[in-house]
């Protein structure tokens, strides 16, 4: 479950330029001030470098796919 957390002496220009910000990029501004947060503190460096790490493209996938294929198949003259 997530928290709340008020910030008191927000000043007007800082209020003001997150709520620019925020309507610059179509989102909200509880949503604008959670992002500078987490860069601030460092949660999204490390989301994404989880996110490069366990992504793969179609190709990625279809190669991984087709090694698992081939390691199934059973040597019938070896296991006699």
């Amino acid at each position: 479950m997530a928290s709340q957390l008020t910030i008191r002496g927000v000043s007007p220009e800082l209020s003001r330029r997150l709520t620019r910000l925020g309507k610059d990029q179509g989102r909200s501004v509880n949503t604008t001030a959670l992002e500078i947060l987490e860069r601030a503190v460092g949660l999204t460096g490390r989301r994404e470098r989880l996110a490069r790490y366990m992504t793969s493209s179609a190709d990625d996938a279809k190669a991984i796919d087709d090694a698992i294929r081939e390691q199934r198949v059973v040597d019938d003259a070896q296991w006699r």
